[in-house]
């Protein structure tokens, strides 16, 4: 089988040849400079077949072999079956790095659209698959690629992040899957990788789509960079340079938004990635400029790709309104999840999807008896080590969070001692049940017993906490009412001690319990919200 697209040459070793001396520099240095981050990882390299992946495993396989290079990556070729002949390339790929003695990996993706973005996005996720936590993607991005990234970002309106094109090293986490991506010859230009191909007769593949795609970046590379050249012939050294620049100025930009969001951020609020929380007074302190620098950070967390100028505009427009009515909802598309953005009070939130969604599945009333965590058992245990064991009660959980309360019955215990309750007697419950509107409770916020609205303005929880509260309440039975055991006629004390939600909670008040620690109270039962490490 064969290809037109395949330059006719014959598959041959390459290492006894010839050595392009700047493109081996570029590589060395790179290599250099990223020395210690290089150690003890494993090195892949993303090759299509093309001329620059090629040219570049040929140099890597030609420094190996001189002793210049102290590893040799593994290629990695996606066939994602767009062209006729995508099946002819990937065996040509892998005859080739046979013949030079290299590792190789031929890989199958699924394209979802017929574009070259989606064709993108398939490879970068297929691979992304294949490599394990901390490999390194090597990649032949050159200095032409990084000029039309520019020119492109430049068109759309991108801010200083963008118009620093790509990264030499850059780390990439989805997922909890961290790899790192190296792109060691932004500084070298096509037509010096295209010289060095030539001279070693390289059999590259040379896909025609490239050149006459009618993307952005195909009309940049055939139409404006040949008139940009006539101007100056420099000009992608300069553009080069430019982003080298600007990325050392983004750099600045960042430490300084991560310092104002340490000032900003309401870090008991927060729930990486579905909740990030603004303080609002803290926001308007800084100068404009830095509020709107400020946002841009906060909205792109956890996101690959940053927000559009229009949305942080919108977001600075709602932080500046001075009216009561913040029903505004604003809603961001990120490469990971989607986002609504909303404002309740003086604070800011960045919720994700699946975070609302999973505020608004249903909480079932639960009863969990103290007696049996306290008592001795039937092969002797020991009441104090039983007692002292957490108890576990799950509120709220599916694929997303969990939501779960740890109760320490002898820190329970103590909590009783004024309604003179007998331990080793009288059946003791805790119940978990769901804030109905109407069901009035007191906190120590508040003089007097509250429910519905009135209790959410004093607590300040946004409306779309409110279905998730929970309270929590003590059934006993005293012995000054009751000498017996718990009899169906006995009128037990349910007794409130704590108002929870996902993220905060509050003790409810009570003239005997107040006696106690309320801190005594939140320690033996506390309340852990988990996000599971694949989300």
């Amino acid at each position: 089988m064969s290809s037109s697209a395949i330059l006719p040459h014959p598959i041959e070793p390459i290492a006894e040849l010839p050595i392009d001396d700047n493109l081996a520099k570029a590589l060395l240095t790179s290599m250099a400079e990223y020395g210690e981050q290089l150690q003890g990882r494993r090195i892949w390299l993303a090759c299509s077949g093309g001329r620059d992946s090629l040219a570049l495993a040929a140099l890597c396989v030609q420094l190996y072999q001189q002793g210049r290079l102290p590893f040799l990556p593994q290629l990695l070729h996606v066939n994602h079956g767009l062209q006729a002949d995508s099946a002819i390339w990937a065996a040509h790929v892998a005859n080739w790095a046979k013949a030079q003695k290299i590792p190789c990996t031929i890989l199958q993706a699924h394209v979802n659209g017929h574009d070259e973005q989606a064709a993108r996005q398939a490879r970068y996720d297929v691979m992304r698959a294949q490599l394990n936590q901390d490999d390194v993607l090597l990649l032949a991005h050159h200095a032409d690629d990084q000029a039309e990234t520019v020119l492109m970002r430049l068109i759309q309106g991108a801010g200083v992040n963008g118009l620093s094109g790509m990264h030499p090293w850059r780390v990439q986490t989805q997922d909890a899957h961290r790899i790192i991506v190296w792109r060691p010859w932004l500084i070298v230009q096509r037509a010096s990788i295209s010289s060095y191909a030539k001279r070693l007769k390289l059999p590259y593949i040379d896909d025609p789509t490239n050149d006459g795609g009618d993307n952005v970046r195909s009309g940049l590379r055939r139409d404006i960079m040949p008139v940009l050249a006539k101007y100056n012939p420099n000009v992608i050294d300069n553009i080069a340079r430019s982003a080298q620049l600007l990325s050392d100025a983004q750099l600045t930009v960042k430490a300084q938004a991560a310092e104002d969001l340490k000032q900003t951020e309401v870090i008991s609020l927060q729930l990486p990635s579905a909740q990030r929380v603004l303080n609002i007074d803290e926001l308007q302190k800084l100068p404009l400029y830095r509020q709107r620098q400020l946002l841009h950070y906060w909205l792109g967390q956890d996101e690959p790709l940053p927000p559009a100028k229009q949305l942080v505009d919108d977001v600075l427009s709602l932080s500046q309104r001075h009216d009561h009515d913040h029903q505004t909802e604003l809603f961001w598309q990120g490469r990971k999840q989607s986002y609504t953005i909303r404002r309740y009070r003086q604070q800011l939130y960045r919720l994700s999807s699946d975070w609302l969604k999973w505020l608004e599945l249903p909480l079932a009333e639960q009863t969990q008896s103290l007696f049996t965590h306290t008592e001795s058992n039937l092969i002797g245990a020991d009441i104090h080590t039983t007692g002292r064991q957490p108890v576990p009660i799950n509120l709220r959980n599916d694929d997303k969070f969990t939501w779960q309360l740890q109760i320490l019955p002898n820190e329970v215990m103590p909590l009783l001692e004024s309604y003179k309750v007998e331990s080793d007697k009288d059946k003791l419950r805790i119940t978990f049940a769901p804030l109905d509107r109407n069901q009035r409770v007191q906190t120590a916020l508040a003089s007097r017993p509250q429910s519905g609205k009135k209790l959410y303005q004093t607590l300040g929880i946004p409306s779309w906490m409110r279905e998730s509260l929970v309270v929590v309440s003590v059934t006993l039975i005293n012995k000054e009412s009751s000498e017996n055991e718990l009899l169906e006629n006995d009128c037990p004390i349910e007794q409130p001690i704590l108002l929870l939600s996902p993220l905060e909670n509050w003790v409810l008040a009570s003239d005997k319990l107040l006696e106690s620690n309320p801190h005594y109270i939140e320690s033996a039962i506390s309340s852990c919200l988990t996000v599971p490490s694949s989300f």
